[in-house]
């Protein structure tokens, strides 16, 4: 009989989102995990954060009577230390820097696309049969150019955006009628930011719309708090979030490792048929797919409403200013 192989989960990047991807997927006991981050150097002393984290990890594990192995090492960033990304089934991509002060739009974009250029360069030599999901912001136009970098089919690169931003939904629908989370169905879709796009019209409380459970003022209130989900947790504790990112990404890595074909809103790549019945080309941004072993495996389609439509048509065209914004920067 042969040996069981275990599923392997590779995170680049292991700070808090990464940190929590591996922790969840532990306690899930879905597969064995290796997270890959920079030493870091304070002072004369250089720390091997990413091996702390995964030793501490792996005893809790221990701890809670799970049999998953979790690895960490050391990369640099030029590109060293990757090897241990072969044969894996996943790889999730947290690793960037956020917007700090003094620094351009462009310069953000510059130093994350370089990240992912080292990364997807690395994911394509030593795991070529991976699905990729991409965490790292701006996560749409990051999305596209680790699918251009890579190489890969389309279905191979999702960009998780969509599943936190529905979650975040969720979670003030579900506290403001005080219901189950399980009673509610809802989509957002579009680009991961200001103007993502709440599905007003196939969202509902048990089959009940939201439209008639909500005065038009509290679902905008809703739709705004969602909107700025991310600022209001930034506001409250100084960092950005990590505990729903991260289960968001888990929510993703299940449906891939089980074969789940769950349905969920994820950035992923326009062309064909899809293309033009959304009216986007040549762009990733959310929307409603199917997800299984292979990554995504199908768009599902739906018709939108006039309002639906043009704040889609806005969403897109800002993804878009971006992603063309990297191909005149060269970085792709």
């Amino acid at each position: 009989m042969a040996d069981y192989k275990r599923p392997t989960v590779s995170i680049v990047g292991a700070g808090n989102v990464g940190e929590h991807v591996a922790n969840l997927i532990a306690i899930k006991e879905l597969a064995n995990v290796r997270l890959f981050d920079l030493p870091k150097k304070l002072d004369d002393k250089t720390f091997e954060v990413v091996k702390g984290k995964a030793l501490d990890i792996k005893q809790m594990a221990a701890a809670i009577g799970v049999d998953v192995d979790i690895r960490g090492y050391n990369v640099t960033a030029d590109g060293q230390g990757y090897e241990p990304l072969k044969d894996s089934d996943i790889v999730v991509i947290t690793a960037g820097f956020p917007r700090r002060p003094g620094m351009s739009r462009d310069d953000l974009l510059t130093a994350n696309v370089n990240i992912i250029r080292v990364i997807a360069e690395r994911v394509a030599l030593y795991a070529p049969n991976a699905v990729v999901i991409v965490v790292s912001n701006p996560v749409d136009v990051l999305t596209y150019a680790a699918l251009k970098i890579t190489g890969f089919q389309k279905n191979k690169v999702i960009g998780m955006a969509g599943v936190l931003d529905t979650a975040r939904f969720k979670t003030f629908i579900s506290q403001e009628l005080k219901v189950s989370i399980s009673n509610i169905n809802c989509f957002v879709i579009g680009g991961h930011g200001d103007d993502m796009v709440p599905l007003l019209s196939v969202s509902n409380v048990g089959g009940t719309p939201l439209k008639e459970l909500f005065t038009k003022e509290k679902l905008e209130e809703l739709i705004n708090r969602t909107k700025f989900g991310g600022g209001e947790i930034v506001n409250l504790m100084g960092t950005s979030a990590y505990h729903a990112p991260g289960a968001s990404v888990v929510q993703m890595v299940e449906a891939i490792l089980k074969d789940k074909k769950a349905i969920m809103p994820c950035s992923v790549y326009l062309e064909g048929e899809d293309a033009r019945f959304y009216e986007a080309y040549d762009v990733c941004v959310g929307l409603p797919v199917k997800v299984g072993a292979h990554g995504w495996e199908e768009i599902i389609k739906i018709n939108l409403s006039e309002e639906e439509k043009q704040m889609w048509q806005k969403s897109v065209k800002s993804v878009k200013e971006g992603i063309e914004r990297i191909k005149e920067l060269k970085l792709i």
